[in-house]
């Protein structure tokens, strides 16, 4: 058994104590020969201990590492699992099974000095109020019905990234009115405009043969009414509306359970979609802010009046700020309203999240 540092430690104690060299070897369970050795050096075994950088045996990849190299080189992809197999059908009986570790450690030290860059993330700092972001999700794998009908639908997400507080609306398109609805539903909801809105690049929401330039345009109109600056990620990158993804996740995770508790994803119509009944009840644990009145205290004042519709009073989702702290609890409602305007709202507000259905006569 190895001698540690801590043994030859408590030697040097016990000596300092003048005590009979063999009693303090047994003491601290060291040889004689092995005490006096420390003894002379006056050294910790960590600090007389060679490296080990020779092998032991023959390296028994050397010969076809090269071509192993090309290969990695051409497809940095192949794992060492998938060229050991094709090295035991090239050359049968040559290489065991145990040594496929070995072939392992040897890819995994390729890919860290030789292999491609991997992509570099920093982390991200919110600010309360200034950073709002959306997306398009598909709920067609909630396998919602009904009358026995499928109900496909999509969700226009609304998350603000400081205390993650969300509304959704349900739309049946990526388009251009579906995201003026649910963008304006969640300003009025929220009682207050963000500084920046964070989307992807919006090209499911141009339609075929349809103007590109023309939606930038009403696009840009939208968001100048309502003093917000625009803001797009790169292509191909979704992590970078990663608090929209997640969202998204979250929501329909929810909503599934709910589902499943319900024992039935089939509504008899659209009046029975959901009127007053409580179909989710579960638990969404959040990584930053609960309270929406620190992440809404700083959102600038919205107009009057939405681009399409008269005048709405703040909701005061921003107000209450000496109100108790938040449960972790999901509520969704539902009452009765025409599908062709539905909307949720899921509310992270100091009591509970609540979704509800917008009656057939309401904008908000």
């Amino acid at each position: 058994m190895p001698v540690t540092d801590q043994q030859v430690r408590r030697l040097f104690r016990l000596d300092h104590l003048n005590r009979p060299k063999g009693q303090t070897a047994a003491r601290v369970g060291m040889d004689d020969k092995t005490a006096r050795k420390y003894r002379r050096l006056g050294k910790l075994p960590s600090e007389v201990r060679m490296k080990h950088t020779w092998r032991t045996r023959p390296d028994p990849f050397a010969e076809v590492w090269p071509q192993l190299q090309e290969q990695l080189a051409v497809n940095p992809g192949l794992e060492a699992k998938t060229l050991f197999q094709a090295l035991q059908k090239q050359y049968p009986g040559r290489f065991p099974d145990g040594q496929m570790r070995t072939l392992q450690r040897r890819v995994k030290r390729w890919r860290a000095e030789q292999g491609p860059a991997k992509e570099v993330f920093f982390a991200q700092v919110h600010h309360p109020g200034r950073l709002a972001a959306s997306d398009f999700t598909h709920c067609d794998d909630l396998r919602i019905t009904l009358a026995g009908h499928p109900f496909p639908h999509l969700l226009y997400h609304f998350v603000l990234t400081y205390s993650n507080w969300e509304t959704a609306t349900i739309c049946f398109s990526e388009s251009f009115e579906s995201l003026s609805e649910g963008l304006q539903n969640a300003l009025w909801e929220l009682g207050g405009v963000p500084v920046i809105h964070r989307t992807d690049r919006l090209t499911a929401a141009i339609q075929p043969r349809a103007d590109a330039e023309l939606f930038k345009r009403r696009y840009q109109a939208l968001l100048s009414h309502y003093s917000l600056t625009g803001q797009a990620i790169n292509a191909r990158k979704a992590h970078e509306n990663g608090d929209c993804e997640q969202s998204h996740h979250q929501f329909k995770r929810a909503l599934e359970q709910s589902l499943l508790l319900r024992g039935s994803r089939d509504f008899a119509s659209r009046q029975t979609y959901g009127p007053r009944q409580k179909i989710c009840y579960t638990d969404l644990p959040s990584g930053r802010c609960w309270p929406t009145t620190e992440g809404c205290r700083k959102q600038s004042t919205q107009p009057t009046k939405s681009v399409s519709g008269p005048s709405r009073p703040c909701t005061g989702a921003c107000q209450s700020p000496k109100s108790p702290k938040p449960t972790r609890s999901t509520v969704l409602l539902f009452t009765a309203g025409s599908l062709d305007t539905i909307r949720w709202v899921v509310r992270r507000d100091w009591h509970a999240f609540t979704a509800v259905v917008a009656p057939a006569n309401s904008r908000g």
